[in-house]
């Protein structure tokens, strides 16, 4: 069985485990906490991250944009980047935006504090940053609403890999009730149809332990 290496609130886990939903690809899911760095975890992954994808022939592939890359050109039938030039540029630009300027800016600084120094013990929350956090969540949530006013999907006519890889960073937060969906009604309308398709619902199934998601997390219309 082809199985996905991840952490429940991690959100390239989840970017990858919503591809591999789209693309109809079965998979067992395994538990790791990269935190605590085992041997044979590091051994599939020197980076200590994940997520990590193992085939069932026992191919390894660690990293998100590696796995993402790795399922477009094994499994080409769904396409998620987009069959023309100019779209899959503007999907991997977008993907990128949030992948790396959303996670920073934002991910890390709520998730990362909040959840995830405690989790591996790396002390307590920092104030400032969570404040920051929280403070630069609205000027991506603007921009996502001024895509959806100009397009379908974030990157054109269609579902790709940018949408995926919004509603992964924005699903963790959401986790922890920090989007503030009513000052971003087109970003709220954006994320309630991805969160709508059948490959994002089992995402949103997923609870920590100790630490329940507000009310409004599993529900479709919120």
């Amino acid at each position: 069985m082809r199985t996905l290496f991840h952490h429940p609130l991690s959100p390239f886990s989840r970017k990858v485990r919503v591809a591999l939903a789209e693309k109809r690809l079965e998979f067992a899911l395994e538990l790791e906490k990269p935190w605590e760095r085992r041997e044979v975890f590091m051994l599939m992954n020197p980076a200590g991250e994940v997520p990590v994808l193992v085939e069932a022939d026992g191919a390894v592939i660690a990293d998100q944009n590696a796995i993402c890359e790795y399922l477009e050109d094994a499994y080409p039938t769904t396409t998620l980047l987009g069959s023309d030039v100019a779209q899959r540029v503007e999907v991997r630009r977008l993907a990128g935006w949030f992948d790396v300027k959303f996670k920073t800016e934002v991910t890390d600084l709520l998730v990362g504090e909040k959840l995830f120094k405690r989790f591996s013990g790396q002390g307590t929350p920092h104030a400032q940053s969570i404040r920051a956090g929280l403070a630069n969540i609205h000027y991506h949530l603007d921009y996502i609403g001024w895509l959806c006013d100009r397009r379908t999907w974030l990157a054109g006519d269609q579902f790709s890999w940018a949408d995926i890889a919004a509603a992964a960073q924005l699903s963790t937060i959401d986790y922890l009730g920090d989007v503030p969906w009513d000052d971003h009604p087109e970003a709220k309308n954006f994320y309630a149809r991805v969160k709508s398709r059948p490959s994002f619902r089992h995402i949103l199934t997923d609870h920590q332990p100790g630490l329940p998601p507000p009310k409004h997390y599993a529900d479709l219309d919120f």
